[in-house]
């Protein structure tokens, strides 16, 4: 069952937590002073600024964190202060009923792919592709303005690919999901990875030669899961070489997929990263170049 979450309000506190990689306060200030003047009151998670060599504290500690700000009826969203690695590592012991019975607003990319991905398979609860805490102010704050409109309104949004270069033509309806392409394949095979079946997935990375991007795409086509797809999003390739080899290669490997691909997503790690929502309904059509959310992301009534 789909779970949205209560919309946001003026005032409401949002809980600051990092489930990867360790994040530090001059980070992620600009982002609390920025949520601050939004009229929103930010709550950091008591082991926010923990450090374990490249994992954000002790697991036990960073679940803890979660499992608090789900608890706490008075937090209404929860944001990722950033990636890095370290949500695989929580994702069996998650209280996925605890989630379901409490949903909030839950926001983050990269590493964080993984738990938007749990997050709906196991709670149902729908999740925002969105930045950090640490990159909410770049873009200009475009990316930080959509996602405010995302967690408060019921507007339908429409995401236009920028420079965006079509695949494969042809228009789909189907459900959105996606994230980085490295925590996607490392997803296969677990009881964390939702049904690929009728999706509009997207995908996006970083820093990976084009042979590692060959090897995932590759490993996603031999799972058997990409061909349940309604439909394919390239996001950007941030670090990963030329970005039309990438379309090449995608062009290459996914010739014999029927249905509509495109690539130009403004979603990932460079300075344009348009919020998505997992689990919510879209149509995605390569004439009108764009994906049109035809469901809002939260729940406007229960407020």
């Amino acid at each position: 069952m789909k779970i949205k979450a209560p919309r946001l309000k003026e005032g409401d506190r949002i809980g600051i937590v990092a489930p990867a990689g360790p994040v530090l306060r001059e980070e992620i200030r600009p982002g609390l002073d920025f949520l601050e003047s939004l009229g929103f009151e930010p709550v950091c998670s008591p082991h926010l600024h923990d450090q374990k060599g490249y994992l954000a504290g002790e697991d036990k500690a960073r679940l803890g964190d979660l499992h608090a700000m789900f608890s706490d009826k008075k937090i209404k969203a929860v944001l990722c202060a950033r990636g890095g690695y370290g949500s695989h590592r929580i994702l069996e012991k998650l209280d996925y009923e605890l989630i379901s019975r409490s949903p909030k607003i839950f926001v983050g990319y990269s590493d964080i792919t993984a738990l938007l991905f749990a997050l709906y398979k196991k709670s149902g609860l729908i999740t925002l592709h969105a930045p950090v805490l640490r990159d909410l102010l770049k873009g200009g704050g475009g990316n930080a303005a959509l996602l405010l409109k995302m967690m408060t309104s019921d507007d339908l949004i429409t995401v236009n690919f920028q420079n965006g270069t079509t695949v494969k033509k042809g228009k789909a309806e189907g459900v959105v999901l996606g994230g980085n392409l490295s925590l996607i394949c490392h997803l296969i095979g677990t009881p964390f990875l939702p049904s690929f079946k009728g999706k509009l997935l997207f995908m996006e990375e970083k820093g990976e030669p084009l042979y590692r991007i060959d090897r995932m795409l590759t490993h996603l086509l031999l799972s058997g899961e990409l061909e349940k797809c309604a439909g394919l999003m390239l996001g950007t390739f941030e670090g990963c070489g030329d970005p039309g080899s990438v379309i090449d290669l995608v062009t290459d490997r996914c010739s014999t997929l029927k249905m509509p691909i495109l690539a130009g997503l403004p979603v990932g790690h460079g300075e344009h990263n348009v919020p998505l929502p997992i689990g919510v309904r879209a149509v995605l059509d390569t004439g009108t170049m764009g994906l049109e959310l035809k469901e809002p992301c939260v729940d406007v009534r229960s407020r």
